[in-house]
């Protein structure tokens, strides 16, 4: 049994239990593999309508691109029937789809409540919304214009329904970024749609496992263009937005952000580059007059390599594969990609379509079912944390503390 003044990852089963006179929330969450985890939360002044609802969170689910491994990982996630007493899932996507994948993965009796959006979505059922057109043709393994467009019109119709207040909180399957790529979907990928989408307010791509946490300065941008995209006022913005992240969606009161150099040896003084004199330290430097614990820059080889990451919360790269390398390498499996930074909580795995084993029942669901854990937890974050600053301790008087 591990004790925690934070929310935990992970849950299955919550149950909660609630002392008005002292004020004590606690909350008991289960594991499928039985050990407990037990949070506290201390919070004064609490009315029965001030707790937060324990209705269960709205998971919406994109179905990704149709020819690759999407239906699988989500068949795979939600067969543990138990997943229903924490969520309701909402699945965008086909029916004629899934059947076709559930037939050619030999998945037996997984039924799917059909509905047209997610404000009929039944809490007991595995929901689907069929928004793509019947005669979509699935060609598994394939890259194809009616694989991207079917993955595109599941997004939509998913924010729609976020945007709505049907759903709480989205999860994305893999799509082909190639494939998805249209006058209507111009961006590199899912994180740069939902910034559009929600106000293109400062977001950063973090990644995150139980272990580990890499958020990138520059996302999916060609290597070429990374030094002219890497200025002082941008890297402060990813600083910025990754210690508000850490601070309200993983509840780390005061956390310590390692920031990486872009050049071989974080530019070994200006021999190198002068990046990380003239820009990265600077950022640094001003982050840290706002009372931001950011250090650095450090030598990516070297602190991944030592094992000091460890000694952080977070680590932010200058560029994608600087700080995802090291990442998948050492927590692919159980990896979650989450857009920090946005009003809605949006998840994925950290993988790819996979269309080499489309249709082979070869996929691991593990970093899909992390993302959903982790969506859902996030979401339980958010509202404890409005609840608690809605309602914040007030500091005592001196005269409080004084004996009679």
């Amino acid at each position: 049994m591990k004790f925690f003044c934070a929310a935990v990852n992970l849950l299955l089963m919550r149950i909660r239990k609630f002392s008005l006179t002292n004020s004590l929330a606690i909350e008991m969450l289960f594991r499928p593999d039985s050990s407990i985890y037990i949070t506290c939360y201390v919070h004064v002044s609490m009315k029965k309508s001030d707790i937060m609802s324990t209705e269960k969170v709205r998971v919406a689910i994109t179905q990704g691109d149709i020819n690759g491994i999407g239906y699988e990982i989500i068949f795979k996630t939600l067969a543990d029937p138990k997943v229903l007493e924490l969520y309701t899932p909402v699945i965008y996507g086909s029916s004629k789809v899934a059947a076709y994948h559930r037939k050619a993965l030999n998945i037996p009796n997984f039924s799917l409540n059909s509905v047209k959006s997610g404000e009929e979505a039944h809490p007991r059922r595995v929901n689907i919304v069929n928004c793509v057109d019947e005669n979509v043709r699935v060609e598994l393994g394939k890259a194809t214009e009616d694989g991207g467009q079917a993955a595109f019109v599941a997004l939509q119709k998913a924010v729609e329904d976020l945007k709505n207040g049907w759903v709480d909180v989205l999860v994305t399957a893999p799509i082909n970024k190639n494939a998805t790529h249209s006058e209507a979907f111009n961006f590199p990928g899912h994180t740069e749609y939902l910034a559009e989408q929600f106000g293109n307010q400062p977001h950063i791509m973090l990644m995150v496992a139980p272990q580990l946490k890499v958020g990138v300065v520059t996302g999916h941008v060609p290597l070429k263009d990374v030094p002219e995209q890497l200025t002082m006022e941008k890297i402060l913005d990813k600083i910025r937005v990754l210690d508000r992240t850490l601070r309200i969606d993983f509840t780390i009161r005061k956390p310590r952000i390692a920031v990486l150099g872009v050049n071989p040896h974080a530019g070994d003084e200006g021999l190198l580059g002068d990046e990380e004199i003239n820009i990265i330290k600077p950022a640094i430097e001003v982050a840290r007059e706002e009372g931001i614990m950011a250090l650095g820059p450090y030598p990516a080889d070297g602190l991944f390599g030592s094992g000091n990451v460890g000694r952080f919360d977070a680590v932010l790269a200058m560029y994608h594969d600087q700080g995802l390398a090291p990442f998948k390498s050492i927590a692919f499996s159980e990896g979650v990609n989450f857009t920090g930074g946005l009003p809605i909580v949006r998840t994925s795995p950290d993988h790819g379509t996979a269309f080499e084993i489309a249709g082979e029942n070869k996929a691991d669901e593990s970093s899909f079912r992390e993302a959903v854990y982790l969506a859902v937890d996030i979401f339980n974050r958010r509202n404890m944390h409005k609840d608690i600053s809605a309602n914040p301790l007030k500091p005592a008087e001196k005269g409080d503390l004084e004996r009679d």
